[in-house]
């Protein structure tokens, strides 16, 4: 282990349960449309198309914070993002108070050993040439740690252990075409976890899973926090498994944060008519309860064209002029529960069950 290696892991390790891990500030990833000779000379202004316009927010070591929105709300690019695999066109993100855009490429290289993603596809994330074996074992190569071939055998088996592939010697000379897609899954995990790593990023772990085995895959997630201490950003699109998981539930929309706050408040106190219109369109698990609906108007505007004022206002069944002219500021509601709306806490009750 290297001196600066051992540095980042003693960072991360030293911070309590609770304190904050990552801190996001001010986070924008712009992509540039390419545009052809005869637009380019309509438009005097290059056109990007704004994924993530304006993220802040913090994640605390040991928390469970899920960001949750429409398809294309910038979601998976946030993900990508605080890891750098996607470089941010603006804004900090710090990981245990290192500041990860002034790291060259070794240092960010030896961080990524305590930053991890699992993908949504493990269809596509799996090299369907490479055995469990080869798979698992890659990011130890990959970072060349060392370890003879016996440890590295024992590493492995030991990271498919943890994901409950037993017997572990039964998976190693597979291959991903030969799994279910619940296995697969797992195999993506134990690649994450082989190297040890503080922080992961979850992005729709479960989203291509039956519903039988998306249980089990987050509860091996839970169950994986609790023995490792390990803390998510988990990403997803469905607000019952984001209940499920989460400590803290952000709900995005064209590159922003609607609203954020504690699991329970956003799921069953939305105080952003978005959240409201997603949640109420969860369907109740009692089929006598009638409750109101809260019907959004219109598809997403494109992130190209963004709305002026609050984004959301187009779509949005309470909005008044103010919401057209002035972008609304993030409201603290109490109990860490903030809210980008102009008329939080005052729209009309809606029942959640």
């Amino acid at each position: 282990m290297t001196m600066r290696e051992s540095s980042f892991a003693e960072d991360a390790r030293a911070i309590r349960e609770g304190d904050t891990l990552v801190k996001v500030r001010g986070l924008r990833k712009w992509f540039p449309v390419n545009t052809g000779f005869l637009s380019s000379l309509l438009y005097k202004q290059e056109l990007f198309v704004k994924a993530v316009d304006g993220l802040t927010f913090d994640i605390k070591k040991g928390e469970v914070l899920v960001l949750a929105g429409e398809s294309g709300c910038g979601k998976t690019t946030t993900g990508r993002c605080i890891l750098y695999l996607e470089s941010p066109t603006d804004g900090l993100v710090t990981y245990a108070d290192q500041d990860l855009g002034a790291l060259d490429r070794n240092e960010m290289k030896e961080l990524r050993k305590r930053m991890q993603i699992t993908f949504q596809d493990p269809y596509e994330s799996l090299n369907p040439k490479q055995s469990i074996y080869g798979i698992v074992s890659e990011p130890l190569v990959v970072h060349k740690i060392p370890l003879t071939p016996s440890q590295k055998r024992e590493r492995v088996l030991e990271a498919l252990e943890s994901v409950a592939l037993t017997p572990a010697i039964d998976y190693i000379d597979r291959y991903p075409h030969e799994l279910s897609g619940g296995q697969r899954q797992r195999i993506s995990v134990a690649r994450a976890l082989i190297l040890h790593p503080d922080f992961m990023v979850a992005d729709e772990p479960v989203s291509m899973l039956d519903v039988s085995i998306r249980a089990e895959i987050l509860n091996l997630l839970l169950e994986l926090r609790e023995e490792l201490g390990l803390t998510y950003l988990f990403i997803t699109h469905d607000l019952a498994v984001a209940t499920y998981i989460a400590h803290r539930i952000g709900i995005m929309y064209l590159g922003k944060l609607m609203e954020l706050g504690p699991s329970h408040e956003v799921a069953f106190n939305p105080l952003h008519p978005y959240t409201r219109a997603l949640i109420s369109a969860v369907p109740s698990g009692d089929p006598t309860v009638k409750r109101r609906v809260e019907s959004l108007k219109g598809e997403p505007p494109s992130p190209i064209n963004v709305p002026p004022g609050c984004r959301f206002h187009p779509r949005c069944p309470y909005a008044q002029e103010i919401c057209v002219r002035e972008v609304p500021e993030d409201r603290d509601m109490g109990d860490e529960h903030v809210v980008a709306c102009h008329f939080a806490g005052e729209l009309p009750e809606i029942e959640i069950t």
